[in-house]
């Protein structure tokens, strides 16, 4: 509902019975932990989040094995926090950790894989280093374009990640042509008002220019 402070009242309520009735490695408490840094997330404080979900982390880090769906799930949001920070080597290190479990754990097509390789090139993409951006892109592309139907926002998202990156490295041409893919599933699958559609519109226009 987005009352976030009544949020934290009731998450801080739970984790002060737990603290004193759970051992201290208890995996409700890492719970516990995550849900409070995942609010102070949504609040945009990212330190104070990081704090939380660093917390939940060493308790799955001391009880679970150490390719549990749980620690990547830790360390994606802790490398997300990092990355709100604009800490992106930091950012980097973790989401890379993320994405060294599922890849074992995963099969090779999974939709969480292209999650975390987009999230890599994000991180690369706000580092300016756009080649880079590019090659953990296509990469998600390539499993989105496999897995899910052919008009699904997240591979819009990917389709105008890639066309950014490439208007960033000065390529126009190929960045029209991927951002007008993003603007073509957002006309079928967004209604005509939405401010996304205004968005891509924008960025065609922009790389238009250049051309």
């Amino acid at each position: 509902m987005g009352d976030y402070s009544k949020a934290l009242d009731f998450y801080d309520k739970a984790l002060k019975i737990e603290e004193k009735t759970l051992p201290p490695n208890h995996p409700s408490l890492a719970a516990s932990y995550n849900n409070i840094g995942l609010v102070y997330a949504n609040m945009g404080d990212y330190s104070k989040a990081l704090e939380f979900q660093e917390k939940a982390l060493k308790v799955y880090e001391k009880t679970l094995p150490p390719n549990h769906s749980s620690l990547a799930i830790s360390y994606n949001n802790i490398g997300g926090m990092y990355d709100n920070m604009g800490d992106y080597s930091k950012a980097l290190e973790f989401y890379d950790k993320t994405l060294k479990i599922e890849e074992i754990t995963l099969p090779p097509n999974h939709p969480s894989l292209a999650t975390s390789y987009n999230n890599i090139g994000l991180v690369y993409g706000r580092m300016g280093d756009y080649s880079k951006a590019l090659e953990f892109y296509n990469t998600a592309l390539k499993i989105q374009e496999k897995t899910l139907s052919p008009n699904p926002p997240s591979l819009a998202a990917s389709y105008n990640n890639i066309g950014m990156a490439y208007s960033s490295m000065g390529d126009y041409s190929k960045a029209r042509s991927f951002l007008e893919k993003t603007l073509a599933i957002f006309q079928k699958s967004l209604p005509p008002t939405h401010p996304g559609i205004k968005r891509a519109i924008d960025n065609i226009n922009y790389v238009k220019k250049k051309m």
